[in-house]
């Protein structure tokens, strides 16, 4: 067996580590010490749920049995964890992965997903036992409670301080956005959450028993299956996301603007409730615009018929004048033009049939003009299909923006009813999801830099993108160092001026910039405060005229409250906190980026490629 080659597999079929150990064997340790703190983890369920609220508690030890047996059928009796342990403790031995480690990927991928579904499972069944009905009552002043406190070590007066108006002992307040997001898209009493529940609990059952079918032998795919790129393309945008957006569109349709309009549609009445006056009428006839006639008027008060339309797939823009949150029949018409395009999409790429495009002649045919530019894409099909450290960091680099988006999204054009005027929950919210995304990007370029030095071929790459941009790396590495310099000194500097003239009671010397661009564009949406009577902040101008009969209702009256955060009026403050925030952002693109690009060597370094990856301060992988 060769030293820098993790395992091998026998004739038998058994993958063993480069130790020598058999998988099956010796994971018999480990499978026991999995099973103590699997039990462990249920006498603790037991004890804090189970007396309390006996329901609730067993409900909730069923969901960690989900959790617990997919660990142990997934990983343990497969030698995952004697193989995560020895793979710290060998690190210093180069790293190939064994043909069996392609295959066992779908499998860890089912297992993710049981981890996902009991993670919303969870979320669903903390408020089994609280009140869902008190916060639909009256959603602007009653607090929504994240979870009771059972803390032995609360006195008197700490119990006094966390028991808010109401509450039948301590409580923690949530600022997770779960009860807007339940309300607005039609649940309505603790039933209904139960049976959410339970259904994902079911989910997580069948994911884990995908999982484990496909560590079976007679099921276990090939690793050509997972080097069919056009096939697994055209599944994913068709029926990942095609088909997902498709239902969410008939849940939307079915129960949630119903539920808006104060009518509760369950399984019971599901058949009998037409979502819109003429049924399908109007889809076979071609009649589509009847769907959009009669939507909700600006009196309309959610979850009642007060004021309530008939329309069901709208393109209104703006925002509902009570909840502030974008119109449910917008949302609607959102993912069901999303359905449409990827169920579109996932039918373009050349499968069995001989029709479609072929990504490697796509990417073969990216040139740039002139080819002064290089060979373009040339080389980058095999490339990518071939490492699955590179599609892995393509993958959470395009999570990682998108989740950054969504933090961005979630405030300034928030689609639960009621969100807006939350603050804390807007700012909890923000800060979550900027924090995923940070984590998420990391991973990007970590696997970024484990491509590079593994799975890179410069003769195959021989003056295309990827070749170039390492050719460019040192002019990249210090346009983002002189970024980086740049704001730190100016952002800080800006800060010790300021605070030392307050220290020094003289805030008239202050340095206040105020962040006139932005304030420009926000005035060209429609904000007024700033004066610079532009586009649709000018009462003249035809966007404003416009704006007040065709299209975007209650979006000038919006945007111009201070009772929410669409458009949070934005000062000096707001000036020096985001130079500060894209001072964290380039300081750690750098890192990032210094760190993938001088993966496989440095100046400093030239060699490091051939070196382990324990070679301590500046080994393969980083800058």
């Amino acid at each position: 067996m060769q030293s820098d080659v993790w395992g091998s597999i026998s004739d038998q079929g058994v993958v063993t580590h480069i130790t020598g150990g058999n998988f099956a064997q010796s994971s018999i340790t480990i499978n026991g010490w999995l099973r103590d703190f699997l039990w462990a983890q249920a006498s603790q369920v037991i004890q804090s749920y189970g007396s309390a609220l006996s329901a609730y508690g067993l409900f909730f030890l069923g969901a960690h049995f989900v959790w617990a047996f997919s660990l142990m059928f997934l990983f343990s009796g497969r030698g995952y964890w004697q193989e995560l342990i020895e793979s710290i403790v060998w690190a210093h031995n180069k790293l190939k992965v064994a043909p069996a480690t392609q295959p066992r990927a779908l499998s860890i991928i089912q297992g993710r997903a049981v981890g996902v579904t009991h993670y919303l499972l969870g979320g669903i069944a903390t408020t089994w036992a609280f009140f869902l009905a008190r916060i639909i009552a009256d959603p602007l002043h009653v607090r929504p409670i994240a979870h009771a406190i059972w803390d032995p070590h609360f006195g008197q007066p700490a119990v006094e301080a966390f028991t808010r108006g109401g509450a039948l002992g301590p409580v923690n307040i949530a600022y997770s956005g779960v009860y807007q997001w339940w309300y607005t898209i039609g649940l309505r009493t603790n039933e209904d959450l139960y049976i959410g529940a339970l259904f994902l609990l079911f989910l997580s059952a069948v994911s884990l028993l995908g999982g484990w079918l496909h560590l079976q032998p007679k099921w276990k795919p090939s690793v050509s299956w997972f080097k069919n790129a056009e096939s697994r393309l055209n599944h994913h945008l068709s029926g990942l996301f095609g088909v997902s957006s498709l239902a969410w569109t008939g849940h939307l349709v079915h129960v949630a603007i119903p539920g808006s309009r104060g009518e509760y549609v369950r399984w019971n009445n599901f058949l009998d409730v037409l979502p819109h006056p003429q049924g399908l009428g109007p889809l076979f006839t071609g009649q589509w615009n009847l769907y959009a006639q009669n939507p909700d008027s600006s009196s309309h008060l959610f979850g009642t018929s007060q004021g309530a339309g008939t329309a069901v797939l709208t393109l209104l823009g703006g925002f509902h004048p009570q909840t502030q949150s974008l119109w449910l029949t917008d949302i609607a018409h959102h993912h069901l033009a999303i359905a449409f395009l990827f169920l579109v999409a996932g039918h373009m790429y050349r499968t069995n049939f001989g029709i479609g495009h072929s990504i490697k002649d796509l990417l073969e045919a990216h040139i740039p003009p002139g080819g002064r530019l290089g060979r373009g894409h040339k080389g980058l099909y095999d490339t990518i299909n071939n490492s699955l450290h590179f599609q892995l960091g393509l993958a959470l680099a395009s999570l990682g923006v998108i989740t950054s988006l969504v933090a961005q999204h979630m405030y300034s054009l928030p689609a639960y009813a009621f969100i807006a005027q939350d603050f804390t929950t807007q700012a909890a919210l923000y800060t979550h999801h900027q924090y995923i995304a940070g984590f998420i990007m990391t991973g990007a370029f970590a696997h970024g830099a484990i491509f590079f030095i593994r799975d890179y071929n410069p003769e195959q790459n021989e003056d295309n993108v990827l070749a170039r941009m390492l050719d460019h790396k040192e002019a990249i590495i210090s346009h983002l160092s002189w970024a980086s310099l740049f704001l730190g000194f100016h952002t800080l500097g800006l800060y010790v001026h300021n605070d030392v003239m307050l220290a020094f009671g003289t805030p008239e010397k202050q340095i206040l910039i105020e962040p006139i661009f932005a304030q420009w564009i926000q005035s060209a949406h429609g904000k007024t405060s700033y004066g610079f009577d532009v586009l649709l902040s000018s009462t003249n101008s035809p966007a404003f005229n416009a704006g007040r009969s065709i299209w975007l209702p209650g979006w000038l009256n919006a945007v111009n409250e201070n009772s929410n955060s669409l458009f949070l009026t934005i000062g000096p403050g707001d000036f020096l906190v985001h130079h500060a925030i894209a001072l964290g952002l380039h300081t750690t693109t750098l890192i990032l980026v210094k760190g993938a690009l001088d993966a496989r060597g440095s100046k400093l370094m030239p060699d490091k490629k051939d070196f382990g990856y324990s070679f301590p301060c500046d080994g393969p992988g980083r800058g």
